[in-house]
């Protein structure tokens, strides 16, 4: 018999979170060694444990399911990840996918989808759910006719701006990136005016309405 998949979980939300354990403990092929609630538990688990696979909220507090998935195979290159998400923007689909994630599944059809994730990325392949994989063909298509219409901010600028909308002030943003106070205050600057907002409450209801922080409006 081969040994089970090892798969780590981690999301911010524990009714979800223990939906998904539940699902995937009824699997005899998967062990479930461990489940974090935002991306530094995440990492301490992946340190811990031997894993083969992360199934990863896009939207964690303090670290967003993309920078944990950078940091994550910069740590454990061997680990396939999979994304979850409430959103299929095609935008979080191939940040996700350019971080070095294998898979993504819309928490919408996180059941069978998931498993056959699972399974798909343990082989070494790529997994999409329909929904994702439907918004990834539109993505090539837009690009194959030049459409740039959508504003575009970097890996960078995506941590600012969720930490900005989580409430952190500069200096507490600058000690947790490990940045200047002042290279924070540029990203910020240049975060409103790829966006063209004018104030904190417009940048925290583009990151809640985008998915980019998993707190309430």
């Amino acid at each position: 018999m081969s040994p089970p998949i090892r798969v780590i979980l981690a999301d911010d939300h524990r009714m979800f979170l223990h939906a998904l354990r539940a699902l995937l403990d009824r699997e005899p092929e998967i062990e479930v060694v461990g489940v974090a609630g935002n991306g530094d538990e995440l990492l301490t688990l992946a340190r811990n444990h031997p894993v083969d696979i992360a199934c990863i909220d896009i939207a964690m507090p303090l670290m967003n399911g993309i920078e944990a998935t950078r940091r994550l195979l910069a740590l454990r290159p061997g680990i396939g990840v999979i994304g979850l998400s409430a959103f299929s923007d095609r935008q979080f689909v191939l940040d996700l996918l350019n971080a070095g994630a294998r898979g993504y599944v819309t928490k919408a059809e996180a059941g069978e989808e998931l498993l056959r994730a699972i399974q798909t990325v343990r082989q070494g392949k790529t997994y999409l759910c329909p929904d994702v994989a439907a918004t990834v063909t539109n993505a090539l298509l837009y690009n194959a006719v030049g459409d740039n219409s959508a504003p575009r901010i970097t890996a960078r600028e995506r941590q600012v701006l969720q930490l900005i909308a989580e409430g952190h002030t500069s200096a507490r943003i600058a000690d947790r990136l490990h940045l200047a106070a002042s290279t924070v205050e540029v990203h910020r600057r240049n975060i409103m005016r790829k966006l063209d907002v004018h104030s904190v409450a417009e940048l925290t209801k583009y990151a809640i309405r985008n998915g980019i922080t998993s707190i309430s409006d």
